[in-house]
């Protein structure tokens, strides 16, 4: 009989509890109501919703004041923790609230002047920024790399905070993603961004991300580039002085601003290139001291960056393109989007790979679509993860154009969309 029980709660999932559980409360920007308050009605909420199988979005109370002031409640990267998708007991977890608003400005240019010509050196946001919400939900990797990148950054926190010598243990504050293009490196450097502004919003009142236009930093009159990164870094400066921002600095291409020094001694590289390596790796130096500061680069090409700055980057992550499960997932929350749209209706149920492994892969009413989708999946491998998300747009613009359409006659068409993208591929290269 006991044998029989141990078989019995094998077979039924566990309730997950003593974890940490990130709960983001979106307030409306109309909202003028405290965060003590909003936080106290969040928690009845989730009193009374306390079992839940992992990430969770409530847009819609029964609370008139969370319908007031509150966009959404949204219990956020329990994939990023937990391996199994089981129930979660919020009674027996830790639960931190995370109450934000969104910046609706957009960004603003940052200007460098050089002989009385303005360059546009850079943009600069004010976290959290309503442009990148959603974002980090979105990009979507097989491997850890979120969570890697969060812990990454918590850490340094904590090193800091606790006084830890740099001169015996070494941290840059510099994170390099690296990868073929089209792979969301540069998406998910501003989406980290976001996401750390909200996650940290109890110790800084917002974030700032400034994406350090590289190309434009390189003068047209000789031996004025390095000057002109200085300019950029004082400005940055001012930025890392005020102690209630985090800031991000974000410089994607980093092999144009850290041209490979060995290049400058076999003759290729003008001296310009040189200081402008030097420039930059004189300014990491000098703001990696500050604890509120991360500066985060990608690059397509690897193998130009400068040695010097590949050493100083504590995290260097390869981002490639995305696998089969990926994929699926991807086309899986484009889907979605289209039946809440209505463009795909009505409404069909799509089972996730998981729950297609649990069944066997066995086709029958309920999974028959999700495993065309699976299929569609498999042929669409070596695709970046942007072009991707442009297919559904070209699924429907090439083969639709209904305002509404079966998922049936979607995925027929997202199909065709596939086979188009490698038909297209295949001519650019005989091209070449």
């Amino acid at each position: 009989m006991e044998e029989a029980a141990g078989d019995l709660k094998q077979a039924l999932p566990s309730v997950c509890d003593s974890v940490q559980i990130h709960v983001e409360v979106h307030q409306k920007s109309s909202s003028v109501a405290k965060k003590e308050d909003i936080r106290m009605s969040v928690l009845k909420l989730l009193n009374r919703h306390n079992i839940v199988f992992g990430d969770y979005k409530w847009t819609e109370f029964d609370d008139s004041f969370l319908n007031s002031n509150v966009q959404s409640v949204s219990i956020v990267d329990t994939e990023l923790k937990l391996k199994d998708r089981q129930p979660i007991d919020l009674s027996k977890s830790s639960l931190s609230l995370h109450i934000f608003h969104l910046n609706e400005e957009g960004p603003r240019s940052e200007n460098l002047e050089e002989e009385n010509e303005d360059i546009i050196a850079a943009n600069h946001w004010v976290l959290p920024a309503a442009e990148f919400h959603g974002l980090w939900e979105s990009l979507i990797y097989e491997t850890e790399v979120k969570s890697h990148l969060l812990d990454y950054v918590m850490t340094t926190l904590l090193f800091s905070d606790k006084n830890v010598d740099s001169n015996l243990i070494s941290w840059n504050r510099v994170v390099l993603l690296h990868g073929p293009p089209g792979t969301g490196k540069t998406s998910l450097c501003k989406a980290l961004a976001q996401k750390l502004t909200i996650r940290l919003s109890y110790r800084y009142r917002y974030g700032q991300l400034i994406e350090i236009n590289s190309h434009s930093l390189f003068s047209k009159w000789f031996s004025e580039s390095g000057k002109l990164v200085t300019k950029m870094f004082q400005k940055i400066q001012e930025l890392i002085d005020d102690k209630d921002a985090l800031v991000f600095v974000l410089i994607d291409e980093v092999e144009s601003l850290t041209a490979a020094r060995s290049a400058f001694k076999a003759g290729t590289e003008p001296s310009d290139a040189i200081r402008v390596v030097n420039a930059v790796l004189t300014q990491i130096d000098q703001i990696k001291r500050y604890p509120n500061v991360v500066i985060l680069t990608t690059s397509n090409i690897t193998e130009k960056i400068d040695l010097a700055f590949v050493d100083r980057a504590d995290i260097k992550q390869y981002i490639g393109p995305p696998s089969t499960a990926a994929i699926f997932r991807i086309y899986l929350s484009c889907l979605e989007e289209l039946m809440k749209c209505q463009i795909i209706y009505p409404r069909q149920q799509l089972l996730t790979l998981r729950e297609l492994e649990m069944i066997g892969f066995i086709e029958n009413n309920v999974s028959r679509l999700s495993l065309v989708l699976k299929e569609i999946s498999r042929r669409s491998e070596g695709l970046s993860g942007r072009v991707l998300r442009k297919l559904p747009f070209l699924a429907h613009a090439l083969y639709i154009q209904s305002p509404s359409v079966t998922m049936t006659t979607f995925l027929q068409a997202l199909s065709l969309a596939v086979d188009k993208q490698f038909e297209e591929r295949k001519k650019l290269a005989d091209c070449v």
